[in-house]
C-alpha cells in the first residue's frame, strides 16, 4: 500500500489470506503459551513453536458420573483421533520420577493427592512428547473445581470439555452389572455389553467399588462437586445423553469434536447474492446490509454512478450503455474492484448482487484476490418472477410504486395512469431469464460451497434463512 496515495486501497488479499491462514488464531495461541510458559528467550520460544508440524492437537477432556461410560468413550475417542489417552494412574506413573514418588507416598498413607501436585503431574505429562505431538483426551478429571481452577492456572485448558449425563438409576444399574478383564483392564457389562469371546467372558471379575451402596455414595460425590467444574469448562462444554449405545455416543461426540468453534477473529462478511431478475437480490442485500453495517454493492447501480461521475471507468462504459450493449468484462471487473479495496468494504465487508453472470466473471473476481466467504442463491419459479415483475406499475405524477395484485392502488384514476417500465414488459422478463438460467449451471458448479434459498416466500423470511447462513461459522475441515 502506498500510504501517500488517496484514497487509501485495501489489498484483498490481505483479509482473505489472514482468514484462510487462522492468523489471528495463531497469535492468540503464540502470545496465550508465551505468558503461560514465561521463557526467558521469548523469540526462540516463538520460532520453536511455529516450527512444530501441527500445533492445533486434540486437547480434550470427558466427564461425567460414575457408570456413565466415561473410560470406553475416551478410549474410542482416543483411538480415532490418534492420540494420546491420560488416565490418573498413567499421569502418576509416567511422571517425573520426584512427581510420582510423592504422589505414590500419599496414596500409600490413604490420602489425597493436593491440587498443586495434580497440577505439577498433569504439568509434567503433558510435556511428554506424545502430547504434544499427538494431542491428549482426559479421562475423568479434574474432580473439583479446585483441581480445574489450578489446571487453568498452568495453562491446562481443554479445548472440548464432554459431560456423558445419565438419570441416577440408570447408572446404579449399569455399575452393578459391570466386569473387568483382569488382562485387558477392558470393562464389560453382564445385561448391555457381554464379550463374544468365551475365554475373555470367563475371566472376567466384579469391579471393586461398583456395589450399589458404594455407586450410591460416589453419586453423591460427583453431584457435589459437577457444577463447579462445569462453570469452570463452560465456554466449551457439551453435554451428551449417555443413557444409549456407546456406538451412538462416540459417533455424537466425534461430530461435536470435528465441529468448528467460535473464534474471536475479525470476520469480515464477503457475500454475493445470485439469482435471476426478480429473485429479490436487492431487498436481501438492503436488509443485510441495514442489520450489519455492511456495504451493500450493486453492480448496477455501480456502473450508473460512473457513468453520472464521468470517470474514465464511466466514460468508458458510456458508449456501451448508449447502444444498449453489455460493458466488457474487463471494464465491470476495474470498477468493481476499485470499489471493494475501498477502506469502508475492507473494514465492514460487503454484499455484492448483479455480479458474476457468469462463470468466466466469477473466475475473474476470484483471480482478483476479492473471494467471497459466502454465496447465497435465491431460487424461485420463473411463474412467481412473471407474476412480481410484469404486474409491477408506476405513477408518473407521484412516483409511487404499485403491484396490481399485492399492492393496488386505491383509486381507479390512479390505476389508469400507471405506467410499466419496460422492462417489466413479459418479453423482457423472459429474455433476463433466459440469459440467467443459460449460465446458472455454472456458476453453481464453481461456487460448489454455495447454499441455496426459497427466495419464493415471504422477504423476511428469506431473509432470515440468510441471517442463519451468515452467522454460522463455516464448516471446519478438521486437523484431527
Amino acid at each position: 500500500m502506498d500510504p501517500t496515495k488517496r484514497p487509501l486501497k485495501i489489498p484483498p488479499t490481505f483479509s482473505t489470506y489472514a482468514e484462510s491462514h487462522g492468523i489471528f488464531d495463531l497469535y492468540k495461541r503464540l502470545l496465550s503459551q508465551l505468558l503461560v510458559e514465561k521463557p526467558e528467550d521469548p523469540l526462540a520460544f516463538l520460532i520453536d513453536l511455529l516450527k512444530r508440524d501441527n500445533d492445533d492437537v486434540p486437547q480434550i477432556t470427558i466427564l461425567g458420573p460414575p457408570a456413565s461410560g466415561k473410560q470406553s468413550i475416551a478410549k474410542m475417542v482416543a483411538s480415532k483421533l490418534r492420540c494420546t489417552l491420560l488416565t490418573k494412574d498413567n499421569i502418576i506413573e509416567e511422571a517425573d520420577t520426584e512427581l510420582r514418588n510423592q504422589a505414590k507416598d500419599l496414596i500409600k498413607a490413604g490420602r489425597q493427592i493436593p491440587v498443586e501436585l495434580w497440577g505439577e503431574l498433569m504439568k509434567s505429562r503433558l510435556k511428554v512428547f506424545d502430547c504434544i505431538k499427538k494431542g491428549w483426551v482426559l479421562d475423568s478429571f479434574p474432580e473439583t473445581r479446585e483441581q480445574a481452577i489450578v489446571l487453568a492456572s498452568l495453562g491446562i485448558y481443554p479445548k472440548h470439555c464432554i459431560l456423558l449425563n445419565a438419570p441416577d438409576t440408570v447408572l446404579i444399574e449399569r455399575a452393578s452389572g459391570k466386569r473387568v478383564d483382569p488382562k485387558t483392564g477392558d470393562i464389560f457389562h453382564t445385561t448391555f455389553d457381554w464379550p463374544t469371546s468365551s475365554d475373555v467372558a470367563d475371566r472376567l471379575k466384579e469391579v471393586p467399588g461398583y456395589s450399589e451402596s458404594e455407586i450410591t455414595e460416589r453419586l453423591v460425590i460427583y453431584h457435589r462437586h459437577i457444577d463447579g467444574i462445569l462453570e469452570a469448562y463452560k465456554a466449551n462444554l457439551h453435554t451428551f445423553n449417555a443413557d444409549q449405545p456407546k456406538a451412538d455416543v462416540c459417533s455424537q461426540v466425534m461430530t461435536f469434536l470435528h465441529s468448528k468453534p467460535r473464534t474471536a477473529a475479525p470476520h469480515t462478511p464477503r457475500i454475493v447474492l445470485l439469482g435471476s431478475t426478480g429473485s429479490g437480490k436487492g431487498v436481501q442485500a438492503s436488509l443485510l446490509a441495514n442489520k450489519y453495517g455492511i456495504i451493500n454493492v450493486s453492480m448496477g447501480q455501480l456502473i450508473k454512478q460512473c457513468i453520472a461521475a464521468e470517470s474514465r471507468s464511466g466514460q468508458a462504459c458510456k458508449s456501451y450503455t448508449e447502444r444498449n450493449m453489455l460493458v466488457p468484462d474487463a471494464i465491470v471487473l476495474s470498477i468493481l474492484k476499485e470499489r471493494l479495496t475501498d477502506l469502508d468494504c475492507a473494514a465492514h465487508g460487503w454484499v455484492l448482487h448483479g455480479y458474476p453472470k457468469t462463470r468466466e466473471q466469477a473466475e475473474q473476481l476470484s483471480g482478483a484476490g476479492l473471494l467471497p466467504n459466502r454465496v447465497f442463491f435465491l431460487e424461485i419459479p420463473n411463474d412467481s418472477v412473471m407474476e412480481r415483475l410484469s404486474l409491477r406499475a408506476t405513477d408518473p405524477i407521484t412516483g409511487d410504486r404499485y403491484h396490481l395484485l399485492y399492492n393496488p392502488p386505491r383509486t381507479q384514476e390512479v390505476k389508469d395512469r400507471l405506467k410499466i417500465s419496460p422492462k417489466d414488459e413479459e418479453e423482457a422478463v423472459r429474455k433476463r431469464l433466459a440469459d440467467y438460467h443459460a449460465y446458472s449451471e455454472e456458476l453453481a458448479d464453481f461456487y460448489s460451497d454455495s447454499q441455496r434459498i426459497n427466495a419464493d416466500q415471504d422477504p423476511h423470511t428469506v431473509f432470515e434463512s440468510i441471517e442463519s447462513m451468515v452467522v454460522k461459522p463455516l464448516p471446519k475441515n478438521p486437523n484431527y
